[in-house]
């Protein structure tokens, strides 16, 4: 298992890694105001592209050839629910990443849980395991990707908090929006160029991603 092992109190700034256009638009648009005066360091939006090839190969590249040397990671975006009575806007707050190299462990997850309940009220929040996959996932496939014991699945999570580590011990969190559930399943990704809630719920959601943040400079409960 790989561990997010930086201790709290660590300073550094700030990256929070996606892979598409439309989440980076969110994000980038969203309610910056919670990192003004407690921000630790300079906050990036880095899009990876889809896949975890790409994932793993950008985040890696961001940490090790610039000024983001020390940074917290926040793996973010889009998602697939594989929880029946999941639904589009619901938010996964992941205690564990895994693909098929092995398991990450994330930070401060109950400090995630708890802030990102706060900055998305009336949302249902789920935690638990997120897993990994190199493609769209339909049907069977999502069943059995729950019989493993995960919530959601999406492309990039765990490559990018994989990559994350490969660069240095850090804090790291994967935190996703569910647009395609068991019983609301997508036809394709465009769906979400329509406008559907999940866009709103991912760019509402930014706060607490500062919150997290700013905790990881307190002791560790």
């Amino acid at each position: 298992m790989e561990a997010s092992s930086e201790p709290s109190g660590s300073s550094g700034p700030l990256l929070i890694a996606c892979a598409l256009g439309i989440e980076k638009l969110a994000l980038r648009s969203g309610d910056h105001s919670g990192n003004r005066g407690g921000a630790r360091g300079p906050v990036t939006v880095l899009r990876t592209g889809m896949g975890p090839d790409n994932a793993e190969r950008a985040v890696l590249g961001a940490l090790r050839d610039g000024p983001l040397g020390g940074a917290a990671v926040v793996a973010s975006g889009f998602c697939a629910g594989l929880a029946p009575g999941m639904h589009p806007g619901d938010l996964v707050v992941a205690d564990e990443t895994r693909d098929t190299t092995g398991v990450t462990a994330c930070t401060n997850t109950e400090v995630m849980v708890e802030a990102v309940a706060r900055a998305v009220p009336g949302r249902a929040v789920h935690t638990g395991t997120l897993t990994g996959s190199d493609h769209v996932v339909r049907g069977q496939e999502r069943a059995e990707l729950r019989a493993t014991g995960a919530i959601a699945v999406d492309m990039e999570s765990a490559a990018t908090l994989r990559g994350a580590l490969s660069a240095g011990p850090r804090p790291v969190a994967a935190v996703r929006v569910v647009v395609d559930a068991p019983e609301h399943e997508l036809v394709r990704i465009g769906t979400v160029r329509g406008g559907i809630s999940a866009f709103r719920v991912l760019r509402a959601v930014l706060p607490a991603f500062y919150e997290w943040h700013r905790s990881l400079l307190l002791p560790r409960r």
